[in-house]
């Protein structure tokens, strides 16, 4: 089945503008998806598994992308917001969705904040409750300035690139065996059980949660939308999901040098550090430092404004105010943050299997708008058979990753 598209384009952006909002909106979900846990996680796999975490890595991406170009095509050719969407199909089920994403976001965000500290603590000493208070301040500051989306369209794009060059120069250093990662990429052997927690795990991180309504809403929000804008949504959406798989090949690429020159990173409390300081020294645990920085405070911008998008719609009132929702999504989370001294672990795992909830929940919906005949939420676009198939394929894989998540909630409270 093809695609048609709509006799009446969307409102021409300006290039410029266009190209820029959309760069943006593609670091925004990929740096979204950046974060601490991100890089913690990706080394404790790569520590585990070795070389054939590569396998791990290739099949989250092709799942990912089946994801995102589902969820990215229906936002963005409806021209709403998902939570708005899913109130149209199943009344109520938007302020389900909402709730479920700010307060995931919320407490994710205290472990952002937490995230910003251990960077700036590793770069240059700086005390952990000072290093997460400035990086809230300057997260807050970014929001109130007077172009707010053009600043943060920017800003992330920057951070984004920082960090993969700075990554990849660790890579180098560490000297890491290519062609058996090349070769496990496609060639595993047994992965194991451990493999495939790998894969769930690594789902839910990438595309879980708030992280794949990011960019999403973000082109909704500059309006780039409707079927007019088809090509750059889906170029857009893919882009957002390699740009995160980068990211993780070159980590993976750094900690497996690190791995197999000797070092042993099982069990070590800061394994990522560890890691940059075997592969680099000094200079090694001082760009760990400016990584793990780039990538908590990009997480932040990303959490707090994807969280704020999921409400203001409900009302004028809120929306008019959202620069301000944003700056105190971040304040809250930094405030408690400095209370606790630390993200508390029970909250964030079970944030963590609340994204792994989110996930078939919001895809589900979005799968139904594109689904049923009876409502014309994508403006007269008649959506592509293939693309439709391949996506209930990933839903039902989000379906097992939600379980997986609630067998999580169980042990956490058994």
């Amino acid at each position: 089945m093809g695609e048609t598209q709509s006799p009446a384009p969307a409102p021409t952006v300006r290039a410029a503008a266009a190209r820029g909002t959309l760069l943006g909106a593609m670091f925004l979900m990929a740096t979204s998806a950046i974060g601490p846990g991100f890089i913690t996680q990706t080394t404790k796999f790569t520590a585990e598994l070795g070389a054939a975490f590569a396998f791990a890595i290739l099949v989250s991406i092709l799942i990912d992308i089946a994801v995102q170009l589902n969820i990215w095509r229906v936002i963005g050719v409806a021209g709403e917001r998902a939570q708005d969407l899913a109130n149209k199909v199943v009344p109520g089920a938007g302020y389900l969705l909402a709730a479920l994403v700010v307060f995931g976001g919320l407490v994710f965000n205290v472990g952002n904040i937490g995230g910003t500290a251990l960077g700036l603590d590793a770069l240059a000493g700086v005390d952990v409750r000072i290093g997460g208070a400035a990086s809230a301040m300057i997260a807050i500051a970014i929001f109130l300035s007077k172009r707010a989306g053009l600043a943060m369209d920017r800003i992330i794009v920057v951070l984004g690139v920082l960090m993969i060059m700075l990554t990849l120069y660790v890579a180098f250093v560490s000297a890491p065996p290519v062609g058996e990662a090349v070769r496990s990429a496609v060639l595993p052997g047994a992965i194991g059980s451990d493999g495939f927690v790998a894969i769930v795990t690594i789902v839910g991180g990438t595309v879980g949660g708030y992280i794949t309504y990011a960019g999403a809403h973000r082109l909704v929000d500059a309006g780039i939308s409707g079927p007019g804008n088809i090509r750059a949504i889906t170029r857009s959406s893919v882009i957002g999901v390699i740009v995160t798989g980068v990211m993780r090949v070159v980590l993976f690429l750094a900690v497996l040098g690190v791995v197999t020159g000797g070092a042993s990173l099982v069990g070590v409390d800061n394994a990522p550090a560890e890691a940059f300081s075997h592969a680099a020294g000094e200079v090694g645990l001082r760009l760990f430092g400016v990584i793990m920085w780039a990538a908590a405070i990009s997480s932040v911008i990303g959490a707090s404004y994807t969280s704020v998008s999921f409400i203001t719609t409900f009302s004028p009132k809120l929306e008019r105010r959202r620069t301000w929702w944003v700056a105190g999504f971040i304040a809250v989370s930094a405030i408690a943050y400095l209370l606790l001294g630390k993200a508390p672990a029970t909250l964030l795992i079970l944030a963590g299997a609340l994204n792994g909830l989110i996930l078939p929940v919001g895809m589900g919906i979005m799968l139904w708008v594109a689904t049923r005949r009876s409502a014309d939420l994508l403006h007269g676009y008649r959506y592509p058979a293939w693309l439709l198939a391949i996506g209930w394929i990933a839903w039902l894989i989000t379906v097992y990753i939600a379980w997986m998540a609630l067998s999580g909630i169980g042990d956490l409270w058994a």
